[in-house]
């Protein structure tokens, strides 16, 4: 099992026990892992059960495990990954009701399609729209060129990471796009899929990237209007702007 650094532990400890003196350095993931999954589990309480969370988060480890390349502070992309999945569940299971639309974008590598498109929904929508990514094959992190491409006008994606792709986020979509991604997408009856042609940005030059970054705007204003015509959450006269 992985070793992490202690100080993580109190990220989630109470601030009652948390202790005043030296901590060891380095602890074990599986105890911090457990740590994770009670605090989620008070998160979900009287929706998920205790086993279904410490399954999801310790599962959830595993899938970054694979993934990941710098793996020293993957308990804190686990929780997150497992909380985002967790909320799809409760969802997909009408535990918890949808306060806006669900789109969910998915590429190969969840480094660079997927990821501009959520930024650029994210502000286009203004919290109308609620956005998750994956990737079938999720890289090592997200495409260092897009991160530019995106802090060019103004986006931040430092937080973002590649997620794999699961079945409980595309169940609780209402939107799934994907892009470049063929048929690994798991299709459930009561979810829309669109499919975009978009050019891979990996490895691509900044100005190939720029064009990609412009291209997918284009299209995801056109899906904001489409939701604004489906569910009244937008007003299409509404400019979008970067």
């Amino acid at each position: 099992m992985l070793r992490v650094p202690a100080s993580l532990l109190n990220r989630y400890r109470p601030a009652v026990i948390r202790s005043a003196g030296v901590e060891e350095k380095y602890c074990d993931a599986d105890e911090l892992l457990g740590r994770i999954a009670r605090v989620l589990a008070l998160r979900f309480d009287g929706t998920l059960g205790v086993e279904t969370v410490d399954r999801y988060v310790r599962e959830c480890y595993q899938l970054l495990y694979r993934s990941s390349a710098v793996k020293r502070y993957l308990p804190v992309l686990t929780e997150r990954f497992a909380r985002q999945r967790l909320s799809a569940l409760a969802q997909r299971q009408g535990l918890h009701t949808k306060a806006v639309p669900e789109v969910l974008y998915v590429c190969t590598r969840n480094a660079g399609r997927s990821q501009i498109a959520a930024a650029l929904t994210s502000r286009h929508a203004r919290g109308r729209v609620h956005v998750r990514t994956a990737g079938t094959v999720p890289a090592t992190h997200v495409d260092p060129v897009v991160r530019r491409a995106l802090v060019e006008i103004g986006l931040d994606a430092a937080d973002e990471y590649p997620k794999p792709l699961t079945d409980e986020v595309v169940a609780a979509a209402d939107v799934v796009v994907t892009m470049g991604c063929g048929d690994a997408c798991p299709v459930f009856p009561a979810t829309r899929y669109l499919d975009w042609n978009i050019a891979e940005p990996h490895g691509a030059a900044i100005e190939a990237v720029r064009a990609i970054r412009d291209h997918i705007d284009m299209r995801v204003r056109e899906l904001l209007v489409e939701l604004s015509a489906a569910v009244p959450v937008f007003d299409p006269a509404e400019a979008f702007e970067i």
